[in-house]
């Protein structure tokens, strides 16, 4: 298994958590409402709404893309004062053989924009990719009030 560089990632405690299945493609419409509606209940920012459904969006999209299918974790955090939002992507996919390679900007393998990962990344205050080749990927990412 591959690991790449990760943010780190926060001990909290999980207060709401839900899954969406991901098997075509009008189920990245789904995520991107759901996140859009716990992202609004736990009050972020327009700004913050907007950063994590779009991120939401693009790991959907490459789940169902590149993964075959899979499911997305949403998870509603509480560390003392703060609140966020989690969201865990699972497929059992092909995985990626170059994590490095994967997660620089303007790399693609379907012929888009290379800006899914690395998008992702950027639009996460915290951000963490598991894959194995043969056994598929888990991304993690984080979006804090």
């Amino acid at each position: 298994m591959t690991t790449a560089p990760a943010l780190p990632i926060s001990t909290t405690r999980t207060v709401v958590a839900d899954v969406v299945p991901i098997r075509a493609s009008d189920d990245v419409v789904k995520v991107r409402h759901a996140v859009r509606a716990r992202a609004v209940e736990i009050k972020l920012s327009l700004v913050d709404q907007t950063k994590i459904v779009t991120a939401a969006s693009e790991l959907a999209r490459n789940v169902l893309q590149y993964g075959g299918g899979g499911l997305m974790e949403m998870e509603i955090l509480r560390d003392g004062g703060r609140t966020g939002l989690r969201l865990t992507f699972i497929d059992e996919g092909p995985g990626i053989p170059d994590l490095e390679l994967a997660l620089k900007d303007g790399y693609t393998t379907g012929g888009g924009l290379g800006l899914g990962l690395s998008g992702a990344r950027r639009l996460s205050n915290e951000f963490s990719i598991e894959s194995e080749v043969g056994k598929g990927t888990r991304i993690c990412i984080t979006r804090w009030k």
